[in-house]
């Protein structure tokens, strides 16, 4: 049992680390500002017009998308961790991450002149997945292994889709090559965020609320049913909300693999399983994460930027073979 002064002093650390971050990735960068510039910039101080709009228009809407985007995907999850009761779980297991890539790569082939489309595409098609994963589901029987299996298959028809595409307009690839690996361009805008920001914001704050829910669900699907929860139905909703979350994510961050896997297992073993903490703390950690992430990919190789995706990759593929090593159930949780 995690006492809850734990609890406390993890949460504490995690705020303070997050401003560390978002501070240190506004002042850091190929232009000399500094944190005097971002006070004065926030107190109303004085301040040079080229470093007003470095700030405004370039640092600020960076750190604002990564912030956006590592939280949606920490919560994602942790949703679909609990949901699925699979400690392997993120949006890319149940086809998120295809559908979002399919649409992007179809959008930048049949229509390459409307800059605007790709991130409404990339949220539509992340739905459009998950929609097609909920009717299999609902089809079957909505259990864990039913929406595990849904997602495999979901995520190879999407796979096919766009080597297809690819194979037919490979000038697709170049002007999507940045979403599919995953990253932030310095060019985003703090207008560009507001479709996805309608979408992370309240979805955070309502998986937040119904994580008791998942804190039922792990007692087990007959034990839920007992105390009256429709487990068919709530798991469809929160796999929905999952797929919100993941979908307006992956609008702004392009294909951004590990954020759901590692977060949600770090903090369980800080905070341990309690949803009702770890999704609240998910969220912080998350942000500082994609945050962090971002700012290495920006200065390792200065002045050459890499995508932020292959900073992940990194990170995240030696942390998944440990996962596999330790959890030898397989992907499919307690299957009912």
């Amino acid at each position: 049992m995690i006492s809850r002064s734990r609890k406390t002093v993890v949460s504490v650390v995690a705020a303070i680390t997050l401003l560390v971050a978002a501070a240190a990735a506004c002042i850091v960068g190929s232009t000399s500002v500094g944190l005097a510039d971002v006070f004065a910039l926030l107190t109303g101080g004085e301040i040079s017009n080229t470093a007003q709009n470095i700030l405004i228009n370039v640092r600020f809407p960076r750190v604002a998308a990564a912030l956006l985007a590592g939280s949606a995907l920490a919560v994602a999850g942790v949703i679909l961790q609990g949901v699925l009761d699979n400690p392997l779980a993120s949006p890319n297991i149940i086809g998120i991450n295809a559908g979002a890539g399919f649409l992007v790569l179809l959008s930048a082939s049949v229509l390459p002149h409307f800059l605007w489309l790709p991130p409404v595409a990339a949220f539509v098609g992340a739905l459009i997945s998950a929609a097609f994963i909920f009717l299999i589901a609902m089809g079957a029987k909505t259990s864990r292994l039913t929406v595990v299996l849904a997602g495999i298959a979901i995520t190879a028809i999407f796979g096919a889709g766009m080597n297809t595409i690819l194979i037919v307009d490979p000038a697709a690839y170049v002007a999507s090559s940045t979403f599919l690996v995953g990253g932030f361009h310095s060019g985003i805008r703090f207008d560009q965020l507001i479709f996805p920001a309608v979408f992370i914001l309240p979805g955070v704050l309502l998986a937040i609320f119904v994580a008791n829910k998942l804190n039922i669900m792990a007692l087990g699907d007959q034990t839920a049913h007992s105390l009256g929860m429709n487990v068919a139905r709530t798991r469809l909703l929160l796999l929905a909300l999952a797929a919100i979350l993941a979908g307006a994510a992956v609008s702004i961050a392009g294909l951004l693999s590990f954020v759901g896997l590692i977060v949600p297992h770090l903090m369980r073993f800080f905070v341990g399983h309690d949803n009702r903490i770890l999704a609240p703390l998910s969220a912080i950690v998350g942000a500082t994460f994609v945050v962090a992430c971002d700012l290495l990919a920006r200065v390792l190789f200065a002045p050459y930027e890499i995508q932020v995706g292959i900073i992940m990759a990194f990170l995240g593929g030696p942390f998944f073979i440990y996962l596999i090593l330790k959890n030898r159930r397989g992907l499919g949780g307690s299957h009912e």
